[in-house]
């Protein structure tokens, strides 16, 4: 007897990239260069750090759900408390809003190559997930509105995406939700919004208060949080306030708020991280042009490498990996033949395009 329905028994889970302690153990390195998943190099601000310890001497108390931080951002963001949500990392919160909005019969779209943790949640949630295809490793939103029906729920939209990097413009933005109908949802995750807003022509959903659309945003990326998962979302009052109805009372925890309110104003570690980024994506994608490759041209803080199939990505990981250096593999993602490399800190950068290098002097590989 089994107590497990198919589509949970069929779902492939998300599989986060090898850690640096099963590296060193496996291969017997010393030295390993983490860049596979799209982590800050710099840790956390030292005020987050600092923060946490000063609360913990209150862990014995239940955290307040969040609503320091509900507050603070209400505040740097100019919008009502009743449009702020905060939770476990903005994965966390996508899955909240998909148990809040979804109901029997309903649908999803977005499109192939997206981020994997939203697929294996629409997967898991039982409900028909249509896949637009992506052009040239962007999102097509003309395709998307092509899949949408009368039973569309939700669109999401990962701006810029993952694991491509790519992003589509504020024109693009605009000629689309023109189209979208005003009972479809959508879902902007900008999870690498601190990076990408330094381009003028890169939409901030938020400034454009649609009622149907929520907007995901996250401390793991850019503020260096990723351990202690906290993220937040914004939305209509009553998309906002029904995800609190369904959300677990206590989330965030104590420690996680206290971070995300010290790193939220710790402007200078922000801007020095955003800079620092805006180095490394020049280092790698010229590095890697100028190895042969063809980098997809990114918003974010990684760069994915197109090669000519799922062989010569494995040959070309492992290469690299024998030489400290660990990537990601790109076959969970939709890209199997693809490699995406996270930016590191100035010397983590120049050591990476140092082992492609002389990876593939050692062995044959095929950009």
């Amino acid at each position: 007897m089994s107590f497990i329905p198919n589509h949970i028994q069929n779902l492939q889970p998300y599989r986060p990239g090898k850690p640096v302690s099963e590296v060193q153990r496996e291969l017997g390195l010393e030295r390993v260069i983490k860049l596979a998943s799209n982590e800050n190099p710099r840790g956390p601000s030292p005020r987050a750090v600092a923060a946490i310890a000063g609360v913990l001497n209150e862990i014995h108390y239940y955290p307040n759900g969040g609503y320091d931080l509900r507050c603070a951002l209400a505040e740097r963001f100019n919008v009502n408390l009743e449009n702020v949500i905060a939770g476990h990392g903005s994965e966390g919160l996508l899955g909240i809003l998909m148990r809040t909005v979804l109901d029997d019969g309903d649908e999803m779209v977005t499109c192939r190559g997206t981020f994997v943790g939203f697929i294996v949640l629409a997967r898991a949630s039982g409900k028909t997930l249509k896949l637009a295809p992506p052009d040239n490793y962007r999102f097509d939103l003309e395709a998307i509105l092509d899949l949408v029906t009368p039973r569309t729920k939700l669109i999401y939209l990962a701006n810029p995406n993952n694991p491509t990097g790519t992003a589509f413009m504020a024109a693009e933005f605009e000629r689309f939700m023109e189209r979208v109908p005003p009972d479809v949802l959508v879902v902007m995750d900008e999870a690498y919004f601190e990076y990408a807003v330094r381009h003028s022509d890169y939409p901030d959903s938020l400034k454009y208060r649609f009622d149907n659309v929520v907007t995901l945003r996250t401390f793991s990326k850019a503020y260096g949080l990723a351990g202690v998962r906290i993220g937040y979302a914004f939305g209509h009052e009553r998309i906002i306030g029904s995800m609190l109805k369904v959300k677990f009372p206590f989330e965030p925890n104590s420690l996680a708020q206290a971070a995300a309110l010290a790193a939220l104003d710790d402007e200078e570690f922000l801007r020095e991280t955003v800079e620092m980024n805006a180095r490394g994506i020049s280092v790698l994608t010229e590095g890697f042009v100028e190895l042969g490759f063809e980098p997809v041209s990114s918003l974010a803080n990684f760069v994915m490498l197109p090669l000519a199939d799922e062989r010569e990505v494995t040959r070309l990981y492992n290469a690299v990996l024998r030489k400290g250096i660990v990537t990601r593999p790109l076959a969970g993602f939709g890209f199997p033949h693809a490699l995406r490399v996270s930016t590191g800190t100035d010397e983590q950068n120049a050591a990476c395009i140092e082992a492609f290098q002389q990876a593939l002097s050692e062995t044959t590989v095929e950009p």
